[in-house]
């Protein structure tokens, strides 16, 4: 694939999610000119195996160098702000990993620091980008299952139950919410808007981090979304759109690149989508990235940066409902 506007993309971080990225980043064509770690070594690694022309033993080396335009950030949840505003200080656009920040204090911190300095910086809130999910708001936009009145999601897996796995670890983000509720709350938001009221019930496992969240969300003109995350026990994984003339049932795993059935109110099926992709499907934010750059949109436009503001706000009230605060927060979070 060649991009119209290439830009030089650093990447910031060397573990399994930044190992994806790249996979899928070079697949499509993308510039990959520089990797940044906290260990020399391990940046000198990930540029071997990948081709990557320049490595640096810091962060700070990776966001001064002056021939890389954009960086992905893939470190854990509590780095993202520190590690965005480090790209925004340095004149780099940011394609940050999802859940945005930690909080909706640090996005709204970011979003000031970035329109200040004239940089895109967007949510890597990747499964809005790939092809079922375009097509689904296709759908839904020329009407195809009427006014959508619910939204059921899950994201449950059962991960390592470690209390020193970054799944577990409050001092790391951990907790089933931001790793994976993050996921099916993006989705009820594009579909349905923000929220008018939250309703949360969560277990919080030995370390405080929460294990299994459940949040049923009233949004405008009363429609319902009825979502699921849990780090202990594994589940469907799929996703249910549902209209007043009409439903889309999408496949697990849904949040990857997923297949979905289209049915009309007799429950006939009107449309089958089988993705055809390359790779996990990564490539399409960075794409639109270099899109939004191009075209000088700086505040990103499938997930804005008010989205991914308030989108934590949400999170930040889930976390409430259920206690759980993580260090260096306001007390009165939870």
């Amino acid at each position: 694939m060649t991009l119209r506007h290439p830009l030089r993309w650093g990447v910031l971080a060397t573990g399994g999610i930044a190992r994806a990225f790249v996979q899928d980043a070079q697949l499509a064509g993308l510039n990959i000119v520089a990797v940044g770690s906290r260990s020399a070594e391990s940046a000198q690694r990930f540029a071997a195996e990948f081709t990557i022309p320049r490595s640096y033993g810091s962060y700070e080396q990776l966001a001064a160098d002056a021939e890389v335009d954009i960086i992905y950030i893939a470190t854990p949840h509590p780095m993202h702000y520190a590690n965005a505003l480090l790209a925004i200080q340095h004149g780099k656009h940011a394609l940050v990993e999802k859940p945005f920040t930690l909080n909706k204090s640090e996005a709204q911190q970011l979003k000031r620091a970035a329109q200040s300095a004239g940089v895109l910086v967007t949510e890597a809130m990747w499964t809005r980008y790939l092809p079922h999910m375009v097509r689904i708001r296709e759908i839904i936009a020329a009407g195809g299952i009427g006014e959508v009145r619910a939204v059921f999601a899950d994201h449950m897996q059962h991960l390592d139950e470690d209390p020193e796995h970054r799944i577990n670890s409050l001092a790391l983000g951990g907790g089933a919410l931001l790793d994976l509720g993050v996921y099916p709350v993006s989705l009820a938001w594009s579909i349905l808007g923000a929220p008018e009221s939250i309703q949360a019930a969560g277990r919080l496992g030995p370390t405080g981090a929460d294990t299994d969240v459940a949040v049923v969300m009233r949004h405008a003109g009363d429609a319902l979304s009825t979502l699921m995350a849990s780090s202990r026990a594994a589940g469907h994984n799929t996703a249910h759109i549902v209209g007043t003339t009409g439903r889309i049932d999408i496949d697990r795993v849904w949040f990857t690149s997923a297949g979905f059935t289209h049915y009309d109110a007799a429950g006939a099926v009107v449309e089958e989508f089988t993705p055809d992709i390359q790779g996990r499907g990564m490539q399409f934010q960075a794409i639109a990235a270099e899109e939004y750059v191009a075209c000088g949109n700086f505040d990103g436009e499938l997930i804005t940066l008010t989205d991914s503001v308030e989108i934590m706000g949400t999170l930040d009230e889930i976390r409430r409902q259920i206690g759980v605060v993580y260090p260096g927060e306001d007390p009165s979070l939870g």
